[in-house]
């Protein structure tokens, strides 16, 4: 009698350790996606820089598969459209980081749409970059979670009033939130706070990082890691301190990883969306350079591959990727949607034009080289894309620029040689691929616009005024200045006809400052702090507000804290611009606009 027991006691065993092996095989795999702002290839010690100290990501690149040979957007926000949609940015709206020109055009779709769509859990945390208002925000665009800054960094003009990185209000889907801390581990807090409420469950974090954009500050022990290296300059030890302290945020998301139990079937990617902005850097005094490129010509905004050539590493064990392979062949960061989609073994079929291709196989060595094909990566910084203009045409060995210097990178990695004389037709072919992808992708190229009427109260800011031949005020020490701005409008669509109020400011409503007002609330530099100057005001006579063709004034009191009209507004796509006569005689923009739809 014990012996059959215990027989059916070992089958019921076996067939509950099957059932188990069969359930790991079958889960999703969790994705977690970790983006750095402004941090080149050379920002690393694996890469081979001798100073900066990141040892985690160092030992995750010996446990993980890394792409030597990857490419991104030269500036931020072209770049994170580009890999949650797959598509070049000059197509999907987000050619720029400021000017109206950084939102993600409504009908692109993203990979947390598609994720969303396939039964996963997604969260974004920290910077987002693709617009301020509807349609654009993380929590309209596929993420069911969202904590970040407002604007492309934070103390940009959209942002929190007076956020400097510490302690400041963030955005949880929308309403203002508190948090004490630096911001860095803010982020990677309520990252890993997600992760552990969805761990029994599949799920998609992007981790997006602001750090280490500007302004440098950091915490001082980080600072102090690096204040007595006297090879590299003030700025660059506040740099390399905030990837420091990066790194030690992303030990500890990969220790709770471990924890949970399910590192082995999570997705994780370690990359960047620019080339170094401080990383290398000129000393405006000695005009000796400092710190390290890898060896690469060109930093943050270049055409050359030190602008846009940047690390990816990704570890997946029960994928296979794993154990420190490198990979050298042409991969860019419109080939993730397509790729990982792939990797988690599902299906999309977009109905707009990819530039990315699903790189899967050649990630998880079924095959050993990847698809030969040309990409085009560029800098724009214009209110509409110039053909041309900054362009880089890729493959896995030559760079075109500008459609006139051609370098092979495998032999002149740095860019030295142009061979563009000696190569006629290499240089035909390639431009002949340009010019067939431009005159596809600028049919596809359009303004975004802003939904109003959606909420019962939203704020424009002159960060995302369709400015021509200027920069609007983009951060808050721009707004501190107190310098007018030339009138420029917003391409808006008010999704309900009816009654609006307009509340025309200098200041953002939150400040609680009123038009006429200066501060004396600035903030002196530290070692490890940017300074923070005193507000200068500006003395306002008369406010306008033109929307359509439709132009009202009223006077302004500048003792209130805004100059207040209203209008009747038909439902519709249409221009508004707003601004005001100065008591000089003066014309400028208002540097915000909040506007209450009247119930």
């Amino acid at each position: 009698m014990k012996s059959g027991f215990f027989l059916l006691l070992t089958l019921l065993q076996i067939s509950c350790k099957e059932k188990e092996t069969k359930k790991v095989t079958t889960t999703k795999p969790n994705v977690i996606v970790v983006i750095t702002d402004d941090q080149g290839y050379g920002d690393l010690g694996h890469t081979g820089n001798p100073i900066i100290k990141t040892p985690t990501i160092d030992q995750f690149s010996k446990q993980a598969v890394n792409l030597t040979n990857y490419h991104v957007g030269t500036t931020c926000a072209p770049t994170r459209a580009g890999l949650l949609t797959g598509r070049n940015c000059n197509r999907n709206g987000v050619w720029h980081t400021i000017m109206g020109a950084s939102m993600l055009n409504k009908e692109e779709v993203t990979l947390a749409n598609v994720l969303q769509n396939k039964g996963y859990n997604t969260a974004m945390f920290g910077k987002w970059h693709l617009g301020d208002n509807h349609p654009f925000l993380p929590e309209d665009r596929g993420f069911q979670e969202a904590f970040y800054h407002s604007g492309g960094g934070v103390g940009q003009t959209p942002d929190y009033w007076k956020n400097d990185y510490f302690d400041d209000t963030y955005m949880r889907n929308g309403v203002p939130e508190k948090k004490e801390g630096y911001c860095t581990d803010i982020w990677f807090d309520e990252a890993i706070q997600f992760i552990e409420n969805k761990k029994n469950e599949p799920f998609f974090c992007y981790l997006s990082l602001n750090a280490p954009h500007g302004p440098y500050n950091v915490p001082e022990e980080y600072y102090n890691i690096y204040k007595d290296e006297t090879s590299i300059i003030e700025a660059q030890k506040r740099f390399y301190g905030m990837i420091t302290n990066v790194d030690d945020n992303f030990k500890k998301l990969l220790k709770k990883l471990e924890t949970l139990g399910i590192a082995d079937n999570t997705i994780v990617v370690f990359t960047t969306d620019n080339g170094t902005a401080k990383g290398y850097k000129q000393d405006p005094k000695t005009k000796e350079y400092h710190g390290y490129n890898a060896g690469m010509k060109g930093t943050k905004g270049s055409e050359y591959d030190g602008g846009h050539r940047v690390p990816f590493i990704i570890r997946w064990p029960n994928g296979g990727l794993s154990g420190g392979k490198s990979l050298d062949q042409l991969v860019a960061h419109v080939d993730v949607l397509p790729t990982f989609v792939s990797l988690l073994g599902e299906e999309y079929v977009s109905h707009k034009t990819m530039d990315g291709a699903d790189m899967s196989n050649y990630l998880l060595g079924e095959i050993q080289e990847a698809p030969k094909r040309y990409l085009v990566t560029d800098t724009q910084r214009v209110n509409w894309p110039v053909k041309g203009k900054n362009s880089c045409v890729m493959d896995d060995e030559w760079r075109l620029i500008r459609g006139t210097e051609l370098y092979n990178i495998k032999q002149d990695p740095g860019q030295e040689n142009n061979l563009a004389t000696q190569y006629p037709d290499k240089v035909a072919e390639m431009n002949a691929f340009y010019d067939e992808w431009w005159a596809d992708v600028i049919k596809e190229t359009k303004y975004s616009t802003i939904e109003l009427g959606v909420d019962d109260e939203e704020v424009l800011t002159c960060h995302d005024a369709r400015t021509v031949d200027y920069y609007p005020p983009w951060n808050q020490q721009l707004i501190r200045e107190g310098k007018p701005m030339k009138p420029a409008s917003f391409s808006v669509n008010f999704v309900e006809g009816g009654k609006y109020k307009f509340y025309l400011r200098r200041w953002p409503k939150e400040s609680g400052l009123a038009l006429g007002a200066a501060t004396k609330d600035g903030v002196k530099p530290t070692l490890y702090t940017e300074e923070v100057i005193d507000g200068k005001a500006m003395k306002f006579k008369k406010a306008y507000l033109k929307i359509g063709n439709h132009l009202i004034e009223t006077s302004v009191d500048n003792e209130k804290t805004a100059a207040v009209l209203e209008m009747e507004v038909p439902k519709g796509k249409t221009s508004l611009l707003a601004y005001f006569d100065m008591e000089n005689g003066i014309l400028s923009n208002a540097f915000y606009v909040d506007v209450e739809k009247i119930k």
